[in-house]
């Protein structure tokens, strides 16, 4: 019975090129299923090896650890450096953007706000 690995939703390109070497490098018999053009299945990594099913995962979350703990370090270093645009930078880069969801942001306070009040005055 096939078993899967690993799912391909939202997972950059990069990300899954480093799980295939990752299986590859240490012997993990594994095939991969593409998405489907309508977007029900994302695709995957799969596994028939009962034998090998649990040595996979644990590779796994070794590399999930290792791979968020790189992302986490380059964020910080992309914040001490000032590489991360805070909201002042974000409104500076889309004016438009963000004026517009500023108005939807305060629509929306405003109707919760109101909608109450609206509904027990009835």
């Amino acid at each position: 019975m096939p078993h899967l690995l690993f799912n391909l939703r939202h997972v950059p390109e990069d990300e899954a090129d480093e799980v295939r070497a990752l299986f590859e490098a240490n012997q993990i018999d594994f095939y991969e299923t593409e998405p489907n053009r309508w977007g029900i299945s994302a695709g995957g990594f799969w596994t028939r090896d009962e034998g090998t099913l649990e040595r996979a995962r644990t590779l796994l979350a070794s590399y999930q650890n290792e791979r968020q703990q790189r992302a986490r370090n380059e964020w910080q270093q992309a914040q001490r450096e000032g590489r991360v645009p805070g909201l002042w930078q974000a409104f500076q880069l889309e004016p438009l953007r963000m004026a517009l969801v500023a108005i939807a942001v305060f629509a929306i306070l405003a109707v919760t706000a109101y909608l109450p009040y609206w509904a027990l005055s009835r």
